[in-house]
Formats: C-alpha cells, sequence, structure tokens
C-alpha cells in the first residue's frame, strides 16, 4: 500500500513541475521580465512539487530497498509523464523514437533488478 502513496506522491510532484514548463513554454511570452514574474508566482507551486516528489521518493526507497532502482523508477515516472503533458498541452503524440526511448528505460529497469 505504501508503494501506491508513493507512486501518487511521484505522480502528482511530477505532474504539477511538468504542467508549470509545458504552460510557460505554450502561453508566456519569452520576454526575460515575463519569465521571471510568471517563475516567482510559481514557487509555491515548486515547493508543493518537491515536498510530494521527495516524500514519493522517500516511500518508494523504503518499500524497495535500493536508491538506484527507485531514482530511475522515477525518472521513468517522468518520462511518462511528460509523454502525457506533451499530448495535453501541446497535442504531440508519441513517435518511435519515444517508444524507443521508454523501452531504454524498461530494459535498465530490468538491468538494474538483476543479481
Amino acid at each position: 500500500m505504501l508503494l501506491i502513496y508513493a507512486i501518487a506522491l511521484l505522480l502528482a510532484g511530477l505532474f504539477v513541475v511538468n504542467s508549470v514548463f509545458a504552460y510557460q513554454s505554450k502561453h508566456i511570452d519569452p520576454a526575460f521580465w515575463t519569465t521571471i514574474w510568471y517563475q516567482a508566482k510559481m514557487l509555491p507551486l515548486f515547493f508543493i512539487a518537491n515536498i510530494l516528489i521527495g516524500y514519493g521518493i522517500k516511500f518508494t526507497h523504503k518499500v524497495i530497498g535500493s536508491l538506484t532502482f527507485t531514482l530511475t523508477f522515477a525518472k521513468g515516472l517522468e518520462i511518462l509523464v511528460t509523454i502525457l503533458i506533451a499530448y495535453l498541452f501541446m497535442k504531440e503524440v508519441p513517435n518511435v523514437k519515444t517508444a524507443l526511448g521508454l523501452a531504454v528505460v524498461i530494459v535498465g529497469f530490468w538491468i538494474s533488478r538483476l543479481k
């Protein structure tokens, strides 16, 4: 059950961070001061996202017992969230390169769990 909470925390935090940057990329003027103002307004969201991701990593590490696997797993979740955010914000559909990248991460999971 703790692993489910950990994954939910990781997904929520990663979704917030990637959404903030995707929104900035699509809707915020790239001028320096406009970007600074937007980022300043997003600091509370980044703080919350960092807490969510931090606890997600902590709980996943507690269940799995390997920090290397935990961080690799979190990176895999981030790739999935990034694909989802790219579709939602930019209407980008994953292609063969995306599938190959995801396959590399999955093979990395498998290799990291070999004893």
